[in-house]
């Protein structure tokens, strides 16, 4: 940038600094005064004075560069067209020149384009005649796009973990009075302070006369890695480091902060409308079977299921009108199962028939209803394990239903439905939320629940779900 002070007189000739000085030439006043004169028009009154007027001082050159918005503009002519490579399409919401796209774009590598469409479908001339070729090929990525999205929504609801209580870490009660209370502890928020870094948790206070609880229970919560439908520990807040707190010696910390419990949220949803209470209820059975899922891989069982033990939570990240997060916290009547090879049978399932027999007592007449006591019929005759448990709540949640092979049909001859049907349905659902994200809305907690059913699900894992429900 040129300074705002005026510009200096040139120096003269016979100046001794003239010849060391840097000059500067101004192009277009050197061609005016190598062209002719224009003829002078007649001086007439109101024009404008015809007085000479001294010429502005010269202007410094400069280099002009071209925006990053705006294309190169060449001439085309035979042996430009012949050598040259073929234009790269435009990068992300911003135009390149060649000089750009022959460099490639800075920092991370685009996203999928229509322009580069070719490439990562692996299509060639030949399959692009096959009908059968393209479709799974589009099936291929619609899958590894469920996947993605699966991902990183799940980092956004398991995120920000506090991980465990180090020495130094400072503690400060945030409420004299519980934020929820379930059978058998109270919950009272609690600021976890390390330096700059802080976390709200929850101090985990056992009532007076609570049942003991049983140490390897207790154990396997304690070395539990983060899950999102298990309640995880953080360590200890230490004797003595809350004064006024409305508890003695020292209490287990939890990370999640809960806001009620499932037997609160019954009392509280009768004024639903039947479906929407019947699919509530679904979501929170879908989330305990996963928990139970869990437990029953790594050997261990649920001696009884209770209501008031099971905590609701805010998932991270969601609207608060969306479906809450169960957590299973109850594990002080969590045992180890019987030593043994394991057998067909869940140890989990009559407990679930029971349980989802008591939520749906206050629920109306609905298709959705239909389908949970159903399954609920067959929690008691066939004591499925969790891991079925949780297929047949999707099936009911997000199909196939019964009407696409008939009442009565059988399993057999449908089961080469299922593939076709899953592709449709994942297609469906990549359209869906593609909707939803471009009118600004956020996927939440259900969409997380159907990306995880519709990437993990199989022809055969549907069967059995299709089976354990209508056969």
């Amino acid at each position: 940038m040129s300074s705002p002070e005026p510009p200096t007189e040139p120096p003269e000739p016979d100046d001794p600094t003239g010849s060391t000085q840097p000059t500067y030439s101004n192009l277009g006043e050197v061609r005016a005064h190598l062209l002719p004169s224009k003829a002078c028009r007649p001086w007439t009154p109101g024009s404008p004075s015809t007085d000479p007027q001294p010429l502005p001082p010269p202007l410094p050159q400069k280099i002009l560069t071209r925006t990053q918005s705006l294309p190169t503009r060449r001439g085309l002519h035979p042996s430009s067209i012949q050598g040259k490579p073929p234009r790269r399409p435009l990068l992300g919401s911003h135009s390149v020149d060649e000089s750009q796209a022959e460099a490639g774009p800075a920092g991370p590598p685009a996203e999928l384009t229509f322009g580069l469409a070719d490439a990562p479908l692996s299509l060639s001339l030949r399959d692009l005649h096959s009908p059968g070729a393209v479709l799974a090929a589009l099936a291929a990525q619609q899958l590894e796009g469920l996947r993605a999205i699966y991902a990183q929504l799940r980092a956004r609801l398991m995120g920000g973990h506090p991980g465990p209580c180090r020495p130094g870490h400072g503690f400060r009660l945030l409420d004299s009075s519980p934020c929820a209370e379930s059978g058998d502890a109270q919950y009272y928020r609690v600021v976890r302070v390390h330096e700059e870094a802080w976390h709200i948790l929850v101090a985990k206070v056992p009532k007076p006369g609570a049942d003991v609880p049983h140490p390897w229970g207790l154990e396997l919560q304690a070395s539990l890695s983060p899950h999102f439908n298990l309640q995880g520990l953080c360590g200890l807040v230490p004797e003595g480091a809350l004064p006024g707190a409305p508890w003695r010696g020292a209490v287990a910390l939890a990370a999640e902060v809960p806001e009620r419990t499932v037997a609160q949220w019954l009392a509280e949803a009768r004024a639903q409308p039947p479906e929407e209470f019947a699919w509530a209820v679904a979501l929170q059975l879908l989330q305990l079977s996963a928990a139970l899922e869990f437990l029953e891989a790594r050997g261990a069982a649920l001696v009884e299921l209770r209501p008031e033990n099971l905590l609701l939570a805010a998932p991270r990240g969601c609207a608060a009108t969306g479906p809450p997060r169960l957590l299973l916290a109850d594990f002080g009547r969590v045992c180890p199962q019987p030593p043994g090879p394991p057998g067909p049978h869940g140890p989990h399932a009559p407990q679930l028939g029971r349980l989802l027999r008591a939520l749906l007592g206050l629920a109306a007449p609905s298709t959705l209803a239909a389908g949970l006591e159903r399954l609920a019929a067959q929690l008691t005759r066939w004591r499925p394990s969790a891991s079925r448990t949780r297929g047949a709540l999707q099936a009911l949640l997000w199909g196939p239903g019964p009407e696409l092979r008939g009442r009565g049909a059988p399993l057999g001859p449908w089961l080469g439905a299922l593939g076709p049907w899953l592709r449709v349905r994942r297609a469906l659902l990549v359209l869906r939320l593609a909707e939803r994200a471009a009118g600004g809305e956020a996927p939440g907690l259900e969409d997380w629940l159907c990306c995880e059913y519709l990437a993990e699900a199989t022809e055969s894992s549907m069967g059995q779900a299709l089976a354990l429900l209508w056969d």
